[in-house]
């Protein structure tokens, strides 16, 4: 195999690869003989034909096309290995020279990870972030943990309220015919918690265990299913139970229940910790993305429009398998979102730009500054990882190749790189 390598404007390269003859005729051989068990020609048995002779009925290049197929992805990675070009986007192939018995020639135009030109990266300004934590947001916290111990009491000396749990068998009508997904039994609903269609909660205010009683609502514009949308219908409602949450007291029994804590204000003490933590990694992570955005703006970058057409679709692809392990589609995001299919693109090409924008300017940063994590911060690094899935780090170590383990301190480096950034910068 020959290559020869062409630079571009704008970060881009031109690979011009030729594949030796005898490799492409190998690769018709290949295809022939995976393929001729199911050709049939005239005077010969099935699967027994000779390549001469189904290339002079069906064409000279019959296997042609998925012998180079077979060839392109091997080649084109020998050819990117030997360029050693950084390559950041897939390639661009186009076959120039393809015929039996004469080398295979292709091209395939890629973009190259661009240099940056960093101005000021140091001392930046930053809008100063005011960190505490109120008396309300600790009993705030405090009710949650409260409401997360309650339990169901049921209710027979009154009606159903909001906030209580009804249990109830319903099916949903239009124009007098039951309509699919309208039917329940034994759901249990909390009035006011605005999982049903607006007004079907309100109605059942007022019920008692044993009623029935009908509600008629009309679906919101923005409800997933257009065929629905802005009709009337009725639900037929037998109300099995009503009950209400009854919560536990806020005291040192409550606090030895549900923490490590013998008193409830030594609890309390703990959550105000807790959420100033919380508060101050928040305002650490807002600082970064202030400072980092102007550390971008400050700095020289050309990006080659396939380095952002490839990440966006991967990072497109990573949407929407988070939506489908949500079980929700792509299109129903959008109903859902209120915007088209075009708006999305640009919302995903925005961030594509912000996400490798980012991290060239912090690996720009990591060179000039020469940073290099230490084994002690690496090894710090993995436990986190360790933690997560629960294993000894030394078993995650045996796990990890070469690869991986220089992505991790590659990240590393990065994240050392931000901190850098932020511990530099002057709020204001």
């Amino acid at each position: 195999m020959s290559l020869q390598v062409e630079k571009m404007e704008h970060n881009m390269a031109k690979l011009t690869v030729e594949v030796p003859a005898g490799e492409l005729e190998k690769a018709i051989e290949n295809v022939y003989q995976k393929s001729r068990k199911g050709i049939s020609i005239p005077g010969f048995r099935k699967g027994k034909a000779p390549r001469n002779m189904i290339e002079r009925m069906y064409g000279k290049g019959v296997f042609l096309e998925d012998a180079v197929n077979d060839l392109l992805p091997d080649a084109y990675a020998k050819a990117a290995e030997e360029s050693e070009l950084e390559i950041v986007s897939r390639p661009s192939v186009d076959i120039t020279q393809v015929e039996p018995g004469q080398p295979l020639i292709f091209t395939a135009e890629v973009a190259l990870k661009p240099d940056v030109v960093l101005g000021a990266y140091k001392g930046i300004e930053v809008a100063k972030a005011e960190v505490g934590v109120t008396d309300a947001e600790i009993e705030e916290e405090l009710h949650k943990e409260q409401d997360k111990n309650s339990r169901l009491v049921t209710v027979e000396d009154r009606p159903a309220e909001l906030g209580d749990t009804v249990t109830l068998d319903y099916e949903g009508f239009m124009d007098g015919e039951a309509f699919q997904g309208g039917k329940g039994e034994n759901h249990p609903l909390t009035l006011g918690s605005g999982m049903f269609i607006p007004g079907f909660e309100d109605q059942l205010v007022g019920v008692r265990a044993g009623e029935s009683t009908v509600l008629h609502v009309t679906f919101p514009e923005d409800y997933g299913n257009e065929d629905f949308v802005g009709k009337e219908a009725e639900f037929r409602c037998e109300i099995h139970k009503v009950e209400k949450k009854e919560l536990p007291e806020l005291d040192d029994e409550f606090a030895m229940d549900v923490s490590e804590f013998d008193t409830l204000e030594e609890y309390r003490a703990d959550i105000r910790k807790t959420l100033l933590e919380e508060k101050e990694a928040a305002a650490r992570r807002q600082k970064g993305d202030e400072a980092l955005k102007k550390v971008v703006e400050n700095a020289q970058i050309d990006l080659p429009q396939p380095m952002i057409e490839t990440q966006q679709e991967q990072m497109k692809e990573d949407f929407v398998s988070r939506l489908r392990v949500q079980g929700m589609e792509l299109s129903q995001y959008l109903v859902f979102a209120k915007i088209t299919m075009s708006e999305f693109d640009k919302q995903m090409e925005d961030r594509a730009v912000e996400s490798i924008q980012s991290r060239l300017v912090l690996e720009k940063i990591v060179e000039v500054e020469d940073i290099r994590p230490t084994q002690e911060q690496l090894d710090e690094e993995l436990q986190k990882s360790a933690d997560v899935y629960k294993m000894e780090i030394d078993k995650l170590k045996e796990m990890i190749g070469d690869a991986e383990m220089e992505q991790v301190s590659k990240d590393l480096a990065v994240q050392q790189a931000l901190d850098l950034v932020i511990d530099a910068s002057r709020e204001v």
